[in-house]
């Protein structure tokens, strides 16, 4: 990948190798992150700072890579990085996936659903709607401070299903402030957790729903109508390449399927795992309990048939890893 574009962030890496990398070669992130610190650690690859000192993201590049190259790259990548990385553009995206959901949610009107925007129709997405938020105290129960879930769902079987909504490059590992940050909102209300976001790392799903978290990947990022522009740009494999940014805030199929037929389907069967495993998952998202202690425990195994394991948890990996077809990475 450096060889092919002189200069590359955390993310494009991920994009092209994680994401968009042959089929059956999908390397997950966190592999990559070791790769990574063993070909800097070998004097093979090297960070690019052009102003020492200054606070930016890191940039790789191959050693020997000419200088004026290096340059000529970094001033062509940087600022398309830096507009998607800019507050008002962050708080922004990360509105339109969850009105994408509110609008899949409320389409089916027999779902008891709260968090919705109210002043979708008043503006254009060049700036953030206004929200409704979900209760934060449900009876005598209570999210602690001011956080509150992106959605909640009442049902009368399950109780309250809690929801949240991540529009961000990164695959989401269970170790993650986002997921705990989740899972401590949804212990509080006593809520089953449901996650939503581009990419989720399969070893967060196989540990998190056998505990009863549900868990879509979306395989996109929504960006607003607003910033056509830059998603023509980010998405260009000769830019930053992140081939699955999409425009707007509607729902695809997928996501509608996901909100109004499956979970509704899911729900039951994820409210007795997530009572069962609850006192677990409270105590991992509190951090007492480790993520060793949460995978020992929820595979009720030893390390020797956990290493045994292994061959099978990475095929499965792969194939979790497996976007649709529609969706397919770019050709290289």
């Amino acid at each position: 990948m450096l060889r092919n574009y002189t200069l590359a962030n955390l993310r494009t890496l991920e994009n092209k190798i994680s994401d968009a990398g042959p089929t059956n070669q999908r390397i997950d992130p966190h592999v990559l992150t070791v790769a990574k610190k063993e070909l800097t650690d070998a004097g093979e690859v090297k960070m690019y700072s052009p102003i020492p000192g200054k606070n930016d993201i890191p940039w790789f590049y191959l050693t020997g890579t000419p200088e004026l190259d290096l340059k000529n790259r970094y001033d062509e990548l940087e600022p398309i990085h830096r507009a998607t990385v800019d507050r008002s553009f962050t708080k922004r995206i990360g509105q339109t996936m969850e009105i994408a959901v509110s609008r899949a949610l409320q389409e089916r009107a027999d779902l008891y659903s709260t968090g919705h925007y109210i002043d979708l129709n008043e503006h254009s997405d060049d700036k953030p709607y206004s929200k409704d938020e979900p209760p934060s105290i449900v009876g005598n129960l209570a999210i602690p401070g001011k956080r509150k879930l992106d959605f909640e769902i009442f049902t009368e079987s399950a109780g309250v299903v809690g929801i949240e909504v991540k529009n961000i490059r990164e695959w989401i590992y269970v170790n993650r402030a986002e997921v705990t940050d989740m899972l401590s909102k949804c212990c509080a209300l006593n809520a089953v957790p449901v996650l939503i976001a581009r990419r989720i790392a399969y070893e967060t799903f196989s540990v998190l729903n056998a505990c009863g978290v549900l868990i879509h990947q979306t395989y996109n990022q929504l960006y607003p109508k607003a910033d056509e522009e830059l998603a023509t740009k980010v998405r260009d494999k000769r830019l930053l390449g992140y081939h699955d940014v999409r425009v707007g805030n509607e729902p695809d199929a997928r996501l509608k399927k996901f909100l109004q037929v499956n979970l509704p389907n899911l729900w039951d069967e994820a409210r007795e795992k997530f009572d069962e495993h609850r006192e677990l998952i409270c105590g991992f998202a509190n951090k007492t309990v480790s993520y060793g202690e949460l995978v020992a425990k929820v595979r009720g195994r030893g390390e020797e048939e956990l290493e045994a394991r292994n061959a099978l948890e990475i095929a499965r990996a792969m194939e979790w890893a497996e976007p649709p077809d529609d969706d397919e990475g770019e050709e290289e």
